[in-house]
């Protein structure tokens, strides 16, 4: 019994294969000439930042339209959306995609609600970042001890101090929802400076980094990193002749040129390992079930491969990234090319299932065993 003729009878009839092969390349040629729908719902800061004319125009060549959709409007109304792009959390547009999906099944979107609602609290953020048990080969990955201050801020710095929280604390609204106002920071010397600060929010330890800042964005299995100006070090010195409560609008700042960092030790500027970039957004993609984030990389001082995230950001500033417009485009029709093949990877699992139930009648156990590596090995190359 041969292997090949096993597939071919399980799988369809020789005739069903020529008529299906040239079914498949008139729907393949109406494909490739089709239009890809994205419907966008950004706010008008964030589309001037992302759907900006180079990037419209490589689209369009690429065979991808961007439409906006209104949120307050049933989706199913404002027409054939293909992949839904957007930053809404809320319960109403969670609905509203849900509706919209029970209609068209096919339809994709970036990202479900219920996993960018983790990335709306600081606390909730960076848990997932503190379970990860990743290998150290490449450098070792930690967040900044922190606290959550619900209200009440007359006990803050008894309860920083039973925290054990050393000075200075870098102090961030607990709510990240779009606004300047929640990407404000302060750094906070002293425990009456605390005093000054609104609740709620996270106070995290400060850890030295050399003023040097990683932004490491994902892009579906695409990731980039770039380097940004951040907080200078803060010495025993610093900490004893200042107080009080600093306020800084963004931490780093997407203007610094590479000789703003000509001063700086290599080894305090230096990238840290792809493969370790690389680890760790597969794993944060994985556990929050996000593909657009970008995560705020410190290196700390005096070491070599010992990395904190101190934020994660859903659908961050795509626009500051060079290149962004290839990386996204590539993204979106991949989207569109993994949905198309869900159904033949359907088919071909369904195929295996029953060659399975046959082969285990017809072969030995060993011989199964390695009929079933190289079913497995064509299903998932498929």
């Amino acid at each position: 019994m041969k292997l090949k003729g096993l597939f071919s009878h399980l799988c369809v009839d020789d005739d069903e294969t020529e008529e299906k092969t040239e079914d498949s390349d008139v729907s393949a040629s109406s494909e490739t000439e089709r239009i890809i729908v994205v419907g966008y719902v950004l706010t008008s800061k964030k589309k001037k930042s992302f759907l900006q004319p180079n990037f419209i125009r490589l689209a369009r060549i690429k065979g991808i339209d961007f439409v906006p959709i209104d949120p307050k409007i049933p989706i199913s109304e404002q027409g054939q959306i293909d992949i839904i792009l957007h930053k809404l959390a809320t319960a109403e547009w969670s609905q509203a995609i849900q509706e919209y999906r029970n209609i068209h099944p096919e339809a994709i979107v970036v990202d479900p609600p219920d996993a960018i609602r983790h990335l709306y609290n600081r606390q909730s953020m960076l848990e997932v970042v503190g379970d990860l048990k990743l290998p150290e080969s490449y450098g070792k990955i930690c967040i900044p001890r922190q606290l959550v201050i619900s209200e009440y801020l007359s006990s803050v710095p008894d309860e920083v101090k039973k925290a054990g929280l050393r000075y200075p604390l870098v102090a961030k609204p607990l709510v990240v929802d779009g606004s300047s106002k929640s990407h404000e920071l302060f750094l906070a010397y002293d425990h009456v400076s605390l005093l000054e600060l609104e609740a709620p929010m996270v106070l995290q330890e400060f850890v030295n980094h050399g003023g040097i800042l990683f932004k490491v964005f994902i892009v579906g299995e695409t990731t980039r990193v770039v380097k940004r100006s951040s907080l200078p070090n803060v010495t025993k010195s610093d900490i004893s002749k200042i107080s009080g409560v600093f306020r800084f609008p963004r931490i780093s700042r997407a203007e610094a040129s590479a000789a703003d960092y000509s001063d700086l030790d290599p080894c305090v500027t230096e990238l840290p390992a792809r493969p370790l970039l690389e680890m760790v957004a597969r794993e944060i993609s994985r556990r929050l079930g996000l593909r657009l984030f970008n995560m705020d990389m410190i290196r700390q001082s005096g070491t070599k491969d010992v990395y904190y995230i101190i934020d994660i950001n859903y659908f961050p500033g795509y626009g500051k990234l060079p290149e962004y417009e290839d990386i996204f485009t590539d993204f979106i029709l991949g989207c569109q090319q993994n949905e198309a093949l869900l159904p033949s990877l359907s088919a071909a699992v369904r195929c295996f299932s029953s060659l399975s139930s046959i082969a285990l009648v017809a072969f030995s156990p060993s011989a199964f065993a390695a009929l079933e590596f190289v079913a497995l090995s064509w299903i998932w190359n498929w």
